[in-house]
């Protein structure tokens, strides 16, 4: 999946597979996961939040199953 890197200090870059809803996050720390059936609108305002991290844990991360890829 194609990343695109974010200004993020535990964030290196993010993908997202509109077909599938697949968001995908590398973190600085080397770390890849994929979280699954995320709307589009919510990779959006990922993408432009002032601050990726935080967006991450209040949206996304415990609210969509995810599973580590590396």
């Amino acid at each position: 999946m194609h990343r695109v890197s974010v200004s993020s200090s535990n964030i290196r870059s993010i993908g997202y597979d509109r077909q599938l809803g697949t968001l995908e996050v590398e973190f600085t720390s080397g770390d890849i996961y994929q979280y699954f059936n995320v709307p589009d609108h919510l990779y959006r305002q990922f993408f432009q939040a002032s601050s990726p991290g935080q967006f991450l844990n209040d949206n996304i991360r415990y609210s969509y199953r995810y599973q580590k890829i590396s």
